[in-house]
């Protein structure tokens, strides 16, 4: 019992934290499905990853392509990686964000915010 008399409802309370954990499992399908982009080079390279942060999609523009300078290539398709994963933590807190704080506020360990 809380301190005034009144008690706790279990069942309420299992069944919010049932509807929490499917409205979690379903903003977290959405995440897998929904495509997110980054790019580098003022558009020379293009990656594509999932709101989860699977890789799904590199476009690298002829332009980009030196043999003799690989490495500023390579450089380039990090960064449009990194920048559609930095997209991608965003999406994921947008959407996450509101659930993680019904659970206390204190993040979902395991996901990435």
């Amino acid at each position: 019992m809380f301190p005034g008399g009144g008690g706790v409802d279990m069942q309420q309370l299992l069944q919010q934290a049932q509807k929490m954990q499917q409205d979690l499992a379903t903003a977290q399908q959405e995440l897998a499905e929904t495509p997110v982009e980054g790019s580098a080079g003022g558009g020379l390279v293009k990656a594509t990853v999932t709101g989860s942060g699977e890789l799904t999609a590199l476009v690298i523009s002829p332009a980009a392509v030196d043999p003799e300078d690989t490495e500023t290539l390579a450089d380039l398709v990090i960064a449009a990686v990194r920048d559609a994963n930095n997209a991608a933590q965003e999406l994921a807190k947008a959407k996450l964000g509101p659930l993680a704080q019904g659970l206390g506020g204190g993040g979902i360990p395991g996901l990435p915010m």
